[in-house]
């Protein structure tokens, strides 16, 4: 029989065995270094760091408040894509049409053919363009709502890697399965999104049943209504999930097994599906190309 690996050790005390885990940062922790979230539960480590960036406390009748983080990193990606939707509308002097005379919109929008000529900017600038304000106000309605959860999760960086790659995601599918379409805006990353908040409800064992109804729901509509860029939310939806898997559930797969790669291992895994979404659009483009 093969020697069970040793029980994982909480980082601030080596001496004390533990099953517990951070949510963010997932290093094993002992239940008197962490502490109660918003979601999941935190070292200590983790709220040293949320401390630095929250707004200051504010006192009501002398009472102390508690002040979530800002989640700083949904309201700059929501703040850029209505400041691009702003250029494109003031370009093609319309608010509703604002494709329509755009060069900005032209230059960035998504289509196949004019990436295989070398136009590789289209497959990160189209996930910020939007065919008018109510697809820009509905795409950001639901970046704020599941963004902030997952930014608090993840934090930053992470959450913004998990962004881009599934934005990175939906662009790889369109170039492979639609590529006679012209396809702009932000659901391939939002779709990412919503599986990434799918696998924190698994990782903190809570029942992911709301969110994988959202989605049947967000799909079915994808498939129902023309116009939609069906492979561009599966794309987004596929990589953010896969990246989120590796962020949160590898670390703590390699703690008792190599904490030095543990460290990395979440990284390389966001790192490996950018690179194969990235890969899949060169090896497209070529294809065109020749």
């Amino acid at each position: 029989m093969n020697p069970q690996p040793p029980a994982p050790t909480c980082v601030r005390h080596p001496n004390r065995p533990t099953g517990l885990a951070c949510t963010r940062c997932g290093r094993p922790a002992c239940a008197e270094c962490l502490r109660p979230a918003a979601v999941g539960q935190h070292c200590v480590d983790c709220l040293r760091q949320d401390q630095r960036d929250v707004a200051p406390v504010r006192t009501v009748a002398g009472a102390r408040t508690a002040v979530r983080p800002v989640p700083y990193v949904t309201y700059a990606l929501i703040a850029v894509n209505v400041a691009v939707f702003a250029v494109t509308a003031a370009q093609a002097k319309s608010l509703l049409d604002n494709q329509r005379g755009s060069a900005l919109f032209l230059d960035w929008v998504l289509y196949v053919p004019a990436v295989a000529d070398g136009e590789w900017w289209r497959v990160i600038g189209s996930g910020f363009l939007h065919y008018g304000p109510i697809h820009l106000l509905l795409n950001m309605f639901a970046l704020y709502v599941v963004g902030r959860d997952a930014e608090l999760v993840l934090g930053r960086l992470r959450y913004l890697a998990v962004y881009l790659v599934s934005l990175l995601g939906g662009s790889a599918a369109v170039m492979v399965f639609a590529q006679n379409t012209v396809t702009a805006g932000a659901s391939g990353a939002v779709y990412g999104l919503f599986g990434a908040i799918t696998v924190i409800l698994i990782r903190l064992r809570q029942s992911p049943n709301q969110m994988l109804i959202l989605i049947g729901i967000n799909v079915f509509i994808s498939f129902s209504l023309p116009g939609i860029s069906l492979w561009g939310h599966l794309g987004g939806l596929a990589a953010g999930t896969l990246a989120t898997l590796g962020v949160l559930f590898l670390p703590q797969w390699l703690q008792a097994r190599s904490p030095e790669a543990a460290r990395l291992i979440g990284w390389v895994a966001v790192a490996f599906v950018a690179i194969v979404a990235l890969s899949v659009v060169g090896a497209t483009a070529l294809t065109l190309a020749v």
